[in-house]
C-alpha cells in the first residue's frame, strides 16, 4: 500500500474517499460522477490506460507512471462540436483510453485480460497536448502522484462474456489498427462492454 494513499481525498465529484465502499459498489457509472474539469477551469481530467499487472506497481509505489493519456483537448472538443454534453466528451475520452489498454494487453501477454484506466486531475500546465499522435492524446512527463487519482475504471471480472471479448480484442488490436475489418469487429465488440467505476482506495480489492 502506498504511503500516500489518501483517506479523505474526493474519489469523484460529490463522493468522499471515506465513503463506505459497499455504497460505492451500488453505482459504477463510469463518467456521470465527474465534474467539469477542463482547460477553461485550469484543471484537466486525464484518462491513463493501464493493466491490472501494471497497477500492482502503482499500488506499491503510490504513483502512476509517466506516459501517454487522453483528455478532452481543444481538438477533440472541436471534432465533437455537435455535442453539447461534457459527459459525452468524457465518454469519448474514456473510450479512447480503453482502446489503448488493449494495446498494453497485447504487449503483455501474461497480464489479466481486463482493461484498466486511471483517472487523474492535473493542472493544465502539467499536460502536453499531442493531437499529432491521436485526437485527444496528451503526454504526462512525470509520475502522477496517487493523491491526484480520482477514480479507476476496469472491466467487470465477473462478466465472462466481457472478458472473452476483451481477450479477443487484445489479440487483434494491432491488426485492427492496420485496418483489418475482422479485427476491427472484434475490437468494437469489446468496446460494447462498459468499464466499471471504482474509487482509488478500492484498487487493492481489484489486484
Amino acid at each position: 500500500m502506498p504511503a500516500a494513499m489518501p483517506t479523505g481525498t474526493p474519489a469523484a465529484t460529490g463522493t468522499s474517499a471515506t465513503t463506505d465502499t459497499s455504497a460505492m459498489a451500488s453505482d459504477r457509472n463510469p463518467v456521470s460522477r465527474y465534474g467539469g474539469a477542463s482547460w477553461h477551469t485550469g484543471a484537466v481530467r486525464v484518462y491513463l490506460p493501464s493493466t491490472l499487472a501494471a497497477a500492482r506497481s502503482v499500488w506499491d509505489s503510490g504513483q502512476v507512471p509517466a506516459g501517454t493519456g487522453f483528455a478532452v483537448t481543444p481538438a477533440l472538443r472541436e471534432w465533437y462540436a455537435q455535442s453539447e454534453s461534457e459527459e459525452e466528451l468524457e465518454y469519448a475520452v474514456l473510450h479512447d483510453a480503453a482502446r489503448a489498454c488493449l494495446r498494453l494487453l497485447d504487449a503483455d501477454p501474461v497480464a489479466p485480460r481486463r482493461r484498466l484506466v486511471f483517472v487523474a486531475e492535473l493542472a493544465d500546465g502539467q499536460v502536453r497536448v499531442r493531437d499529432d499522435l491521436e485526437r485527444g492524446a496528451v503526454e504526462i512527463d512525470f509520475p502522477v502522484p496517487w493523491t491526484s487519482v480520482e477514480a479507476i475504471h476496469v472491466d467487470d471480472g465477473d462478466d465472462a462474456e466481457a472478458l472473452a471479448a476483451v481477450r479477443a480484442a487484445a489479440d487483434q488490436i494491432i491488426e485492427a489498427d492496420l485496418g483489418g475489418e475482422d479485427a476491427a469487429f472484434a475490437v468494437d465488440s469489446a468496446e460494447g462492454f462498459e468499464l466499471l467505476w471504482f474509487a482509488p482506495q478500492e484498487l487493492a480489492d481489484l489486484l
